[in-house]
């Protein structure tokens, strides 16, 4: 699943690019007025723009069908490169000053699911954090995940950290959330997803799946871990214990 995740542009252009290949080589053989292949691998041009573009055979229905393909799928391609162009700049003005192992978390408070404000502030240089930002409420992998920090929460006050789970849910969903499960921790409700992008937390499958990550925070406010895995959610709580071993 994270490799589809990660690879999504890759994977829809090539899932486009290949229809694409086929209608365009079909196009040309129609319009050049040959059956050889070797059409696809010459540098001559200017007559497919024109019969693109234009009408060269007004009575061949063949050819205006696949020129009818040959221009959807083109468009389409070109819609997907132009779509990848602004993401891909919006990404990288996003991962600019993001939050990585060895930055100081930033200031910030939010409401829990007992609609109390809880302050970042007044944790830091006490315990150990382990702030993670899930998806959404009660949806089979974030439920998967709290439970399983649920499970492990002994484990974690044994290694003297406390958990933060925190998505941009409200308090009253949060609270839902904590009630049907026993949630024994802390949730944050980051409505409006201000915290989320003060840690600019990437998003996932063009953006339309708030990212899973967690990061590990020393006493010093400082993350010494990150772990960033949309289908891995419970290796987000073994990865964090393990890691917790080495700054107890």
């Amino acid at each position: 699943m994270d490799f589809v995740i990660n690879n999504i542009w890759l994977i829809l252009f090539i899932a486009w690019g290949l229809p694409l290949s086929i209608y365009r080589s079909r196009f040309r053989k129609i319009v050049y007025q040959t059956d050889s292949w070797t059409i696809n691998i010459k540098p001559v041009f200017i007559k497919e723009v024109r019969g693109l573009f234009g009408n060269l055979y007004p009575q061949d229905k063949s050819y205006i069908k696949e020129r009818n393909f040959y221009r959807f799928y083109l468009a389409a391609y070109i819609v997907l490169f132009v779509l990848y162009i602004f993401l891909h700049n919006d990404n990288k003005i996003e991962n600019m000053n993001k939050i990585e192992i060895g930055s100081k978390i930033p200031s910030f408070e939010l409401k829990d699911q007992h609609n109390k404000l809880f302050k970042i502030d007044s944790v830091i240089g006490k315990k150990n954090l382990v702030i993670y930002f899930y998806p959404k409420d009660d949806t089979p992998g974030c439920t998967k995940e709290a439970c399983s920090f649920r499970d492990q929460f002994a484990n974690f006050e044994d290694a003297d950290a406390i958990i933060i789970g925190i998505s941009g849910q409200s308090v009253k969903s949060h609270l839902e959330f904590a009630t049907k499960y026993n949630l024994n921790y802390t949730l944050l409700a980051d409505e409006g997803n201000k915290v989320r992008k003060l840690f600019k937390v990437p998003s996932n499958l063009l953006g339309l799946i708030p990212g899973r990550v967690t990061y590990l925070v020393n006493k010093e406010g400082i993350v010494v871990y990150k772990f960033n895995s949309q289908s891995d959610v419970e290796k987000h709580v073994s990865e964090s214990l393990e890691f917790l071993k080495d700054i107890k």
